[in-house]
């Protein structure tokens, strides 16, 4: 897939997922048809990544080579969907997540698009087979899940229906790589994708932690935020055991494993978020941060910021 002969993407939904993937996009080269079927609003949100591109600009953290101007010119807003999808060889779908809109969407497009179009779908928990069940050609379709906000976060999981070919996965995975994200392949699909099912595990035994009286919510972040986090936001699970053995993994699970298996084993049942005890972990969290719009759109920036900080950080390592 090169930019030279395909240059536009048409990105289906103007909300925070999709406004951030149309500036990742266009920060990569390429013309993005930014469609909402709410009339107005793909217009209010190209306003709205103005202000956004201006100000990363302004403190050297736009992405690409080119400037807020070039990029903004590349973007355009659509209240048609036949008009958004004319000329398109990527599809990528951001709209709410329900199943039966997404399938609906899917059908609309495949009958507006070309059998060589790629239609991508941004679900964070909706499995290929179930996204794109009224798609008739299936084999070019699969998931781009990213992690909230994309623009940030770079990291992109490509899911592909049972039916995708192996070319389908290498254009988007070039696609990404090219646009600056970084794509990562699952084999086949799963309940959860890997982000979201390492993601429950963390959280459930966060919330049992917190539930069982040994943590509170606070201490539970600072453990992840000042503790795990740190290294995690450079190396990965995996290479973390491989370095912390003198001999590598091998030596890791020789000296630790059945520790890790005896606390794996003492693990209480899935947590019920919705049990009568489960409000006092929520109040807790509403004590420390307010869950009014005011605390949260503050906390919100806080977390964009430092991101954005990272992701400076990373940039330079």
């Amino acid at each position: 897939m090169s930019s030279s002969n395909m240059k536009i993407i048409t990105v289906i939904g103007s909300g925070l997922i999709g406004r951030s993937w149309a500036m990742v996009f266009a920060s990569g080269g390429y013309s993005v048809k930014l469609y909402d079927n709410q009339p107005g609003q793909a217009a209010n949100a190209i306003t709205e990544m103005k202000k956004q591109m201006t100000e990363l600009q302004e403190v050297g953290m736009l992405r690409g080579h080119l400037s807020a101007t070039q990029q903004l010119a590349l973007l355009s807003s659509h209240d048609d969907l036949q008009q958004a999808l004319r000329g398109a060889f990527f599809v990528q779908e951001c709209v709410f997540e329900n199943l039966e809109v997404k399938q609906n969407v899917f059908r609309e497009v495949e009958r507006l698009v070309g059998e060589d179009v790629i239609l991508s779908s941004s679900t964070s928990c909706l499995v290929p087979s179930a996204v794109f069940s009224l798609v008739r050609n299936r084999s070019r379709c699969l998931v781009s899940h990213p992690v909230n906000p994309p623009y940030y976060v770079k990291l992109v999981e490509l899911v592909p229906h049972p039916e995708t070919l192996a070319a389908i996965m290498d254009s988007t995975y070039s696609l990404m790589t090219e646009v600056g994200q970084v794509p990562v392949r699952l084999r086949k699909e799963i309940d959860g994708f890997t982000i979201n099912r390492v993601q429950a595990a963390i959280i459930a035994e966060s919330w049992r932690l917190v539930q069982d009286g040994i943590i509170s919510v606070q201490d539970i972040d600072l453990v992840m935020s000042e503790g795990l986090g740190m290294r995690y936001a450079f190396i990965g699970p995996m290479e973390t055991m491989h370095l912390n053995a003198p001999e590598g993994l091998g030596d890791y699970m020789k000296r630790y494993g059945e520790g890790v298996q005896r606390v794996l084993r003492s693990f209480g049942p899935v947590p019920d978020f919705f049990a009568e005890d489960a409000k006092s972990v929520v109040n807790e969290m509403c004590e420390l941060i307010p869950n009014d719009e005011q605390h949260l759109s503050a906390r919100r920036e806080r977390r964009d910021r430092l991101l954005m900080g990272l992701a400076r950080l990373k940039k330079d390592n």
